[in-house]
């Protein structure tokens, strides 16, 4: 078993054991990561790389609670928990979305996070959360590396991560092929309580995020505000299941809802044509 979540009890005492037992008595998920690799990330990397989510009260992180709760509200419904993150052109923020987004999930009382780097030719998210990571999916599929060593707690509660080792060019043959089906079936199917997010490369750059969009339960589609055409919007949106779609995340949108202090950064989901 790999990434499994206990119960644990034994930490903290005081104020805080008291203040981690009334939320655990309000539904609080409260596991511990025995199977997982505990490697720190560095929080001054992951702020300088705008991985907001991992600091506490910033204003911007308002935008992607509103933003799980429309997930939620979509996903919940139908039973959906492993979701797709990908954009029409490369530099469009799909990674930091990734990151931030899940980082919010883990956040809510009744789930936890499995955060997947399937970005096979490039493997950043590790180095976004300033993570020295040597091992992950490719070292799994291809050297069977045990997935219990390449699972990450980066000391965030209800969160780990697969991201780091081996690069791979000719990466859609591996993403389509029966171990990594398999994977995907496991990481789906362990835990009911869980979400899987997976990081996957553009549409429009390869057919790797065309193949995972098979898997998936649901997508979502990072679109650059004043970057990206329309032409590319349809063009990739068309490559896609539509009833798998969930919608867009609008980045570098200027927002006028002070409430959310949306100045570089806004993440309105619109919904699916």
């Amino acid at each position: 078993m790999f990434g499994r979540f206990k119960k644990d009890k034994s930490r903290g005492d005081g104020l805080e054991e008291d203040g981690r037992q009334g939320k655990e008595n309000a539904g609080w998920v409260n596991p511990s990561y025995g199977a997982s690799r505990p490697i720190r990330l560095d929080p001054q990397v992951a702020a300088e790389n705008r991985c907001i989510a991992v600091l506490p009260g910033a204003p911007s992180l308002e935008a992607y609670k509103v933003l799980r709760t429309k997930i939620l509200n979509q996903t919940r419904e139908k039973g959906w928990n492993t979701i797709m993150i990908t954009s029409a052109l490369p530099a469009e923020g799909k990674t930091l979305t990734a990151i931030n987004l899940s980082l919010t999930f883990a956040k809510e009382f009744s789930q936890t996070v499995l955060l997947v780097d399937c970005d096979l030719r490039k493997q950043h998210i590790h180095d976004m959360l300033g993570i020295d990571s040597r091992l992950g999916l490719v070292d799994h599929l291809m050297k069977d590396v045990p997935m219990n060593e390449i699972v990450i707690w980066p000391g965030i509660e209800k969160f780990t991560l697969i991201s780091g080792g081996r690069t791979l060019q000719n990466s859609a043959e591996l993403l389509g092929s029966p171990k990594m089906k398999a994977i995907f079936l496991e990481m789906k199917n362990r835990y009911p309580d869980r979400y899987v997010f997976f990081d996957v490369p553009p549409l429009l750059s390869g057919s790797d995020a065309l193949i995972f969009s098979s898997l998936v339960d649901g997508i979502l589609m990072v679109v650059q505000a004043g970057k990206t055409s329309m032409e590319d919007v349809e063009r990739a949106v068309e490559m896609i299941p539509r009833e798998k779609f969930l919608g867009f995340v609008i980045n570098r949108y200027n927002s006028d809802i002070r409430d959310y202090d949306a100045k570089t950064y806004g993440y309105p989901l619109k919904p699916a044509p």
